[in-house]
């Protein structure tokens, strides 16, 4: 009963895109407490955004066992982003970031740095794009952080140390802002990547559609069902208007009528749609990486990029796991994430 395909939720029940309560890893006997440090990071690339998302975002940095103590040491840095509906806080919390990443250490990846930037917006997710009315979350996650994290931190400050990992919504984009920041990445890994392909107006429902019509400032979004606020997300990424207040968005349907031009807007930040334009640049990748749970909707798409970057000679790790889209991350992430960038970026100057 949607008024179209929100690109977030057209191929999973929005229930589990919403924050879940996940089954934790047991802890690894011996396991050194990592350190995760909450800071706030001032994005100039999301300020005066039309709808209201402050520019000072909060961070979670997760420092490794060691980073106290060897004070001559420099890290690796994995960056992840969060799905849609959470923010880096609740994500956390579904992955249990203090254990998956103390196990993951203590099992034997090499220590590293990992920054779950929050990026949630008013209508609660950036798509991690770039957008007059929400901001440019792409420029901040690709730029702006890094330079961040790189001058009050101890890192390896070169592309070959940097991993990208994100899940669902934090999966699309870490594919979006690879292919277009491979400059600043030397590994991607994709967990059930969303909103890959782009999609046509689904029925049309004019109760919906009065419903976000009624809709007279960004902040009243909040009270909307789950998948009308996942559209004004999408439209506010992908189909700003600046012209057209009080959301600053045009959706799909208007008077009742699907409007092409802007669905075309939305195919654009498809990445099924584009990645044929930075095949040259996923080259640059050491690593590449893609999983999706065998139960999960997203199931289909995963596969089809896969077999995009295979079709073009782009080396990559493709997993169907047993799992749904949430159940299991929190052990992707500890066994499967974290060792992926130990073995795929350059530790050099690490003991």
């Amino acid at each position: 009963m949607a008024v179209f395909f929100a690109a977030i939720a057209g191929a999973i029940a929005s229930p589990l895109l919403a924050q879940m309560s996940t089954d934790a890893t047991a802890a690894v006997a011996g396991a050194k407490a990592v350190t995760i440090e909450r800071i706030t990071v001032h994005a100039p690339t999301i300020a005066d955004n039309l709808e209201g998302n402050s520019a000072d975002r909060d961070v979670l940095v997760v420092l490794p066992p060691s980073y106290g103590k060897d004070r001559a040491r420099r890290y690796p840095v994995v960056y992840a982003l969060h799905g849609y509906s959470i923010g880096a806080e609740q994500w956390s919390q579904e992955i249990h970031l203090s254990t998956t990443a103390a196990n993951a250490f203590a099992e034997g990846a090499k220590e590293m740095i990992v920054v779950l930037p929050d990026s949630k917006t008013v209508h609660n997710g950036s798509m991690y794009s770039r957008s007059a009315t929400t901001g440019d979350f792409e420029t901040f996650i690709g730029r702006d952080l890094i330079a961040y994290v790189d001058s009050h931190y101890r890192t390896l400050a070169r592309r070959e140390s940097r991993g990208l990992a994100g899940h669902s919504m934090g999966g699309y984009g870490t594919g979006r802002i690879g292919m277009k920041h491979a400059d600043m990445f030397g590994a991607l890994y994709m967990m059930s990547p969303c909103c890959l392909s782009a999609r046509e107006a689904g029925p049309i429902n004019a109760a919906a559609i009065s419903t976000l019509e009624a809709v007279k400032a960004p902040a009243e979004s909040a009270g909307l069902p789950f998948i009308l606020r996942a559209q004004l997300a999408t439209a506010a990424a992908w189909s700003p208007n600046p012209q057209n207040p009080p959301l600053y968005l045009d959706l799909p349907v208007k008077d009742g009528k699907v409007r092409p031009d802007i669905l075309a807007k939305w195919a654009a930040n498809a990445p099924l749609a584009f990645v044929d334009q930075f095949i040259s640049d996923l080259r640059r990748y050491k690593g590449i990486a893609i999983d999706v749970g065998d139960k999960d909707g997203l199931r289909d798409e995963a596969q089809v990029l896969h077999e995009m970057l295979d079709r073009n000679g782009i080396a990559n790790i493709f997993e169907i796991y047993e799992g749904d889209h949430t159940n299991r991350i929190a052990w992707r992430f500890q066994d499967h994430v974290i060792p992926f960038f130990d073995r795929h970026l350059d530790f050099v100057t690490a003991k």
